[in-house]
């Protein structure tokens, strides 16, 4: 399946144009769907290309029909005729009673994958590869009704520190501790499913506060390919006194779309992390 993932990988690199939204067009979403392609990887001696071509023909019907029936989506020749999600996919036999599909969901505006899955099935009649057609019909359905999650460039926490202490007497235990709240925030974000985390590292990033440069982080994250920027800062009051915030920022309009702030938090530099994971959970994700 190398070979179909390649090609899926141009394609979405490559070949996907950009879509247009033609005045009056409907209020249901357009899908264009090329047709699967077809490789037969079996070595058996009979020639089936032709059973074979008739199947995927059948298949490629049921699947358009499947996605016509449901009044939220509407079938479009291709990202130009205003399709908002694109389907392509390939099918490989590998032996005489295996075969895989390999099928993937583009989201065209946001030239982002929301589904790009493997599937192996049994058989090669017309039987199994109705089955198959079911099957993947619900797959891609559910993925078109899922949103595309948000790229989100979690920026690396930052310290205050408001007591008397020396700036260099713990600067690389802070820094240690605060790699370690940066990491299990973005480790949390990621694995909600609401976000995909964008890489904010670099020497342009962290040559400068972030959180007294004036939304300059949401220009910094649209840069790199982002849809909002977080940053986020521990002030630590005393030894064992702390309160955690974040911020996040839509990157066009640098408008903040979400704050938090924890409160005075009792606790030494190691339950940082466990502070900030918390605040952005509650902030971010079990309040959506």
């Amino acid at each position: 399946m190398r070979r179909i993932s390649l090609i899926l990988s141009a394609f979405l690199l490559f070949v996907l144009p950009a879509a247009s939204s033609p005045a009056g067009a409907e209020d249901a979403i357009g899908v264009a769907m090329d047709d699967f392609s077809y490789t037969d990887t079996s070595a058996e001696p009979a020639n089936q290309t032709a059973a074979h071509e008739r199947r995927l023909s059948a298949f490629m019907a049921a699947l358009r029909r499947d996605i016509s029936a449901d009044g939220r989506y509407r079938p479009v020749p291709s990202a130009q005729d205003g399709a908002a999600f694109k389907v392509i996919g390939g099918i490989q036999k590998t032996s005489t009673l295996v075969q895989w599909a390999k099928v993937a969901v583009i989201d065209v505006g946001a030239r982002k994958l929301v589904m790009d899955k493997l599937y192996t099935f049994r058989g090669d009649n017309d039987e199994s590869w109705e089955r198959a057609e079911i099957f993947v019909s619900r797959e891609v359905m559910a993925a078109l009704a899922t949103p595309a999650p948000v790229a989100l460039a979690v920026f690396d926490f930052e310290l205050e520190d408001t007591t008397a202490a020396s700036a260099g007497t713990s600067a690389t235990s802070d820094a240690s501790y605060l790699a370690e709240v940066t990491g299990s925030v973005r480790e949390a974000l990621g694995q909600s499913g609401r976000y995909r985390i964008v890489d904010a590292g670099g020497e342009a990033v962290k040559a400068r506060a972030l959180r007294d440069c004036g939304g300059c982080e949401a220009a910094l994250a649209q840069k790199l390919g982002a849809d909002q920027s977080l940053i986020g800062v521990v002030r630590r009051v005393s030894r064992t006194e702390y309160t955690l915030g974040f911020q996040v920022r839509d990157v066009r309009t640098g408008a903040v779309l979400s704050r938090g702030d924890s409160g005075l938090r009792m606790g030494a530099d190691y339950s940082w992390k466990r502070g900030a994971v918390r605040l952005v959970s509650d902030k971010l994700i079990g309040s959506q």
